[in-house]
């Protein structure tokens, strides 16, 4: 009997991610800046960036 592949089975979690200063929701952005790539997290209230969503807690 065929079962159903690994990857089917699995099941997508995401996280939201709050700004503790204003408790605005915490998105991840694309910038191109200097002919690279670099991803950005950026609360949506405030607009305070850091690199990553982790480090918005204290």
């Amino acid at each position: 009997m065929a079962g159903a592949s690994k990857n089917s089975r699995t099941t997508v979690a995401t996280q939201k991610f709050e700004c503790p200063e204003c408790g605005g929701e915490i998105v991840m952005k694309t910038l191109y800046e200097n002919g690279r790539l670099r991803n950005v997290a950026e609360c949506s209230k405030c607009k305070l960036t850091k690199r990553r969503p982790k480090d918005f807690r204290k």
